[in-house]
């Protein structure tokens, strides 16, 4: 089975997924992270992977992007990088980016390398849905590889149809229009939103990302979906004075308490 599909079957609620972009802070630090998320807690880890142009990010997530392909980060060396990671980390592991890199890396290639190093799934957020259902799906399910879609306050019930039936593992429920970042709490408008979802009885357990940032706002997602996911609020934990690893823990153990 699918290491997603596990976590959801053994942790039906209270997920907490976490993304960071490969190659930052430093060039080498990717596989320490990882190991350190999966000790501290994680539920799930998304490797970011380094794009010029991430048009869905806000300001953070974009500086840490920018930093890491500065450092030297690609998907070639991410690839070696992450060789033996599934020695120590048993935690369910997704890579996230754009599709352009990945184009160029070559999707069969970028599927074959990512199982063969213990990825369980992809998030692409500009990958069109038919050109994956046309094109890609069959190299993704030779690859055990679940691709993972995107739904936002705005799209149309028979899109969500569609994206829960082609999604692997969970749908991605981003939480407003917005690029991702920091929140402090969510809107009434927000939580209309959540509520609609739920009553739709989707196959696909979801998780909510984009302006979870703090143990309130973990706790309130997790009402309304299986979990959630952070990310701009723990690449600034990587950007914190201190010890790098304690840093993590606490931040980790802060968000679950």
């Amino acid at each position: 089975m699918n290491r997603i599909n596990q976590l959801f079957q053994d942790k039906p609620s209270d997920i907490l997924s976490v993304y960071f972009t490969a190659g930052h802070p430093s060039l080498d630090s990717t596989a320490d992270i990882i190991k350190t998320l999966a000790g501290a807690g994680a539920d799930m880890i998304e490797i970011g992977i380094p794009f010029s142009d991430p048009m869905a990010d806000g300001p953070v997530i974009q500086k840490s992007s920018d930093k890491a392909l500065k450092n030297g980060m690609s998907l070639t060396r991410l690839m070696q990088q992450l060789k033996e990671i599934r020695k120590e980390v048993t935690a369910p592991l997704l890579m996230m980016g754009y599709l352009n890199p990945v184009m160029q890396f070559g999707i069969d290639n970028f599927c074959r390398q990512c199982h063969e190093v213990g990825i369980d799934g992809v998030i692409l957020p500009d990958l069109p849905l038919d050109l994956y259902l046309e094109e890609y799906r069959q190299i993704f399910v030779q690859y055990d590889l679940h691709a993972v879609f995107l739904m936002s306050p705005q799209t149309g019930e028979e899109r969500i149809r569609r994206i829960d039936e082609a999604s692997g593992g969970f749908v991605y429920m981003v939480s407003a229009a917005s690029t991702t970042g920091v929140k402090e709490s969510f809107s009434p408008g927000q939580i209309a939103y959540f509520e609609r979802i739920n009553r739709m009885n989707l196959k696909n357990p979801r998780l909510i990302g984009f302006g979870i940032s703090n143990r309130k706002t973990f706790a309130e997602a997790c009402k309304y979906a299986q979990g959630a996911i952070i990310g701009s609020a723990f690449i600034k934990i990587l950007e914190k004075e201190g010890a790098r690893d304690e840093n993590i823990r606490n931040f980790i153990k802060d968000l679950k308490k």
